[in-house]
């Protein structure tokens, strides 16, 4: 494996320290399906946070953004339950529901973990959105599935009744899909990288970002979407500067024929072999495509790295003693 340019002691062209965009996955909040609820994703967090105070400690920068979707789907889940009592959240207040939620959750863990070292710092949560574009193709074929499970019957029902686009999901019901549009601008971006290069730990773009449009006079309008949140966590990363996009997810090591008897772990990929890969169909849509997909823009645009790993791995995959690394 080639040389890695980032080390535990070294220093960076950023003013003050390297810079990264750490992408918590889903397995940062919620370990597992017998573990989903508030005290649960409270006590995951703070064994997450260890890692995230190390770099930090070692010299690191960092804003961290996370998913969000089992939580918006418990705020959809609150809207059909409650549908005759109160009014309705729209998708995108969801998204921006549980970006406070999860950010609240997020820095109190984080500054606990700094605090039980006797090294206070502060960190902030940024309530950001994220511009798309209304006449992406994704709007014309939705295929992101949120909230319940219906009979067929009950679906067409809703998707007449509320205009909804709904699609047979898994073999296990019906569901209402939205659309899912690539991030075109983060408005907030500014704000998020001063408070960066000022020594603030930053929560930001929470489950992808609250998705908006612009209006013809350049207003901004919420959108009923969802927005990847590697992909989106790549612009974030371009934005401000960052020295390393760090992709956190449920593996150590990208592998190709992952889970089957030959299945290879990867070290490190160039763009030219990560596009590779990903022609080949390597990588499922639904799991490590977008990460690499995310990864290959972030490297191409600043010529930087990208670095895939679990959370418990963090430390040593920025010594290059494991974890998935893209090059140019």
């Amino acid at each position: 494996m080639s040389e890695i340019q980032t080390d535990n002691a070294g220093t960076s062209a950023s003013p003050g320290g390297r810079v990264a965009v750490v992408a918590l996955g889903g397995n940062a909040l919620i370990a597992d399906v017998e573990h989903q609820s508030v005290e649960d994703q409270f006590e995951r967090m703070r064994q997450t946070a260890e890692p995230l105070v190390d770099m930090v400690e070692a010299g690191w920068r960092i804003a961290v953004t996370h998913g969000n979707g089992p939580q918006v789907g418990v705020c959809l889940l609150t809207n059909e339950l409650a549908r005759a009592m109160v009014d309705e959240v729209p998708m995108e207040v969801c998204v921006a529901d549980t970006q406070g939620s999860l950010g609240y959750m997020i820095q109190q863990q984080l500054q606990n973990a700094f605090a039980r070292r006797g090294s206070p710092r502060t960190v902030a949560t940024v309530i950001t959105q994220v511009v798309v574009d209304p006449h992406d193709e994704a709007y014309r074929q939705p295929t992101k599935p949120v909230g319940s499970w219906y009979d067929e019957e009950r679906a067409r029902q809703y998707a007449a009744e509320r205009g909804w686009t709904v699609s047979e999901d898994a073999g296990r019901g019906w569901r209402r899909v939205v659309a899912s549009p690539r991030p075109l601008e983060i408005v907030e971006v500014d704000a998020i990288g001063a408070l960066v290069r000022a020594g603030f730990i930053v929560v930001s773009a929470g489950g992808g970002g609250i998705p908006v449009v612009r209006d013809a006079e350049g207003l901004l309008h919420g959108s009923a979407a969802v927005i990847d949140k590697d992909h989106a966590s790549s612009l974030l990363a371009e934005g401000i500067g960052a020295d390393l996009l760090l992709i956190s997810t449920g593996v150590e090591k990208v592998a190709l024929r992952y889970r089957q008897p030959d299945q290879i772990d990867l070290d490190q990929l160039s763009v030219a072999e990560a596009e590779r890969y990903l022609q080949e169909g390597h990588f499922a849509s639904g799991s490590m495509r977008p990460k690499i997909e995310a990864s290959i823009r972030f490297v191409r645009h600043t010529g930087k790295q990208a670095l895939i790993t679990s959370p418990e791995a963090i430390g040593r995959a920025l010594c290059c003693e494991t974890g998935t690394w893209i090059v140019p």
